[in-house]
Order: structure tokens, then C-alpha cells, then sequence
């Protein structure tokens, strides 16, 4: 018998798992960038991703699934954040800026997915909520970005 819980689970392992990556990439970036502006954006963005990251853990526990602890998800989630870390150890402010904007796409990309119709009849209404905010955040976040990037 399938178990969408497990499923959606699973979706949402590897989307907390991006979450985190972010948050720690944020915070790199927020420790190399020059400017103060760029600065508050990197740490605003980490701490809401911190938040992002127990939010769905929440959502976890909600359909009776535990946040992973290792696993391939986490070589995969390691890699990432190999790859996170070096956009966010660039020595210009607007390399930065670009690699957020690679990110938030990605994110978006991401939650997307989880949100697509063929998920829609197994993901709760109060889920489909945070995750829809989320996104939705990411998105107006994404348009800024591309805007101080244009001025940086």
C-alpha cells in the first residue's frame, strides 16, 4: 500500500534540508559581503530561513514524519551545500547577489514542485498554506534582489 505521508515526507526532508543550506549560505555571505545594505539582506534572509527550516519541520510532525537525521538525502543536501558555499565565498557583493538569485529560483523551483497539482489531493490545506507563503516569500524576495543587484 503507498503512504503519501511518507512520500510527501520525504519531499519535505529534502526541501528542509535546502532550507538549512540556505540559511547557512546567507550567513557566509552576510560575514564576506562589503556593503551594509547587502549585509542586512544576507542576515535578514538567514534568519527567515532558520524560521522556513522549523516551519516545516512542524508540517513534519503534522503527517507523523520525523525530520531526517542522514542519509543519501544528506550527501546529496552536502554537496549542495559545497556548491552553496562557494557562490557565497565570492569576493564581490554582486557575485553574491547572483548566486541568492540562482538559489531563490531554485527554491522556487522547489517548492513548485511539491505544490503541483498532481501533489495537490495529499499535501493538508494548513501545509499547502505555510509552503504557498514561503514560496510566495522567495518570489518577492527573488524581484528585490535583482533590483539591488542592478544597483550594487
Amino acid at each position: 500500500m503507498y503512504n503519501y505521508n511518507e512520500e510527501l515526507g520525504k519531499k519535505l526532508n529534502n526541501l528542509l534540508e535546502k532550507t538549512y543550506d540556505a540559511e547557512k549560505g546567507y550567513k557566509k555571505a552576510a560575514e564576506n559581503a562589503k556593503s551594509d545594505d547587502v549585509t542586512k539582506l544576507f542576515e535578514r534572509r538567514s534568519k527567515e530561513r532558520y524560521d522556513f527550516g522549523h516551519a516545516i519541520k512542524s508540517e513534519l510532525s503534522k503527517i507523523n514524519q520525523k525530520p531526517d537525521k542522514g542519509g543519501s538525502v544528506t550527501g546529496a543536501a552536502h554537496r549542495t551545500w559545497m556548491d552553496v558555499k562557494s557562490w557565497f565565498t565570492s569576493d564581490t557583493d554582486e557575485a553574491m547577489l547572483e548566486a541568492a538569485i540562482t538559489g531563490e529560483k531554485a527554491a522556487v523551483s522547489e517548492y513548485d514542485e511539491i505544490l503541483s497539482k498532481e501533489n495537490e489531493p495529499y499535501i493538508p490545506k494548513d501545509m499547502r498554506i505555510v509552503l504557498e507563503s514561503q514560496r510566495n516569500i522567495i518570489k518577492h524576495e527573488l524581484e528585490n534582489t535583482k533590483v539591488l543587484e542592478e544597483i550594487a
